[in-house]
């Protein structure tokens, strides 16, 4: 006698929970998450074919707009707010500004320095979402008399003494003045800083040209 056939029902998964779970996720993520803030000073930088990586770690960025204005920043982290704070710590004693522990402190957190040295308590009392190229004349560079670029490169040679050389990136906008950018090399020989970045807008090869039969070739990588 033959056993008796039982029908097989299909499984049914109740993905109400899942669903909820993800929303929930999403939510979350779009609340916590901070927009980056959009540039205080603006640079469009010239186009290259490199896609190498800027230093995210041990940055000094020097920044040049198009209408020449010079500001000079270090990178977000921990470690690099503490050697921003040595550099103004370091331009402040050896051009005797004066200022105290409370400006030096507030210059520390302001996303760039960009004021002449005269200047510096004053950009150091505004709030940081005020500093911008409109309201801050940038770091005195149009000649070689007055450059005071000269200054801060020697902040930053005293601040890492005895520790490794910091990454140096220059960004110029692509419209910028090249006496304003021979300046800030000038200032960076004076403290024999002679190694520096480029930042620009990396784009691909052009088709054809020497450099784009070399990366397809694989005897070139497109990073370098």
């Amino acid at each position: 006698m033959s056993r008796p056939k039982i029908p097989r029902k299909s499984t049914n998964v109740d993905m109400t929970a899942m669903c909820d779970v993800a929303f929930l996720l999403l939510s979350f993520f779009i609340l916590t998450t901070k927009p980056k803030p959009s540039e205080a000073v603006h640079i469009d930088p010239p186009n290259s074919v490199s896609a190498k990586q800027a230093p995210e770690k041990d940055l000094v960025m020097i920044s040049l707009n198009k209408d020449g204005k010079v500001y000079i920043s270090t990178g977000d982290g921990a470690d690099d707010k503490i050697q921003k704070q040595e550099i103004i710590k370091s331009v402040n004693a050896a051009k005797g500004l004066g200022l105290t522990d409370q400006e030096i402190a507030l210059l520390t957190k302001a996303p760039f320095i960009g004021s002449p040295l005269a200047q510096l308590k004053v950009q150091a009392k505004m709030d940081p979402s005020q500093m911008s190229s409109e309201t801050l004349q940038g770091i005195p560079c149009q000649d070689t008399a007055h450059n005071e670029m000269v200054d801060w490169i020697r902040g930053v040679k005293d601040a890492y003494a005895g520790q490794h050389t910091p990454n140096i990136l220059l960004k110029g906008d692509n419209f910028a003045k090249f006496p304003v950018f021979k300046n800030i090399v000038g200032a960076l020989k004076k403290n024999d800083l002679l190694k520096f970045q480029m930042v620009t807008n990396p784009e691909a090869a052009p088709n054809g040209s020497l450099l784009y039969k070399a990366i397809q070739s694989g005897k070139l990588n497109a990073a370098e």
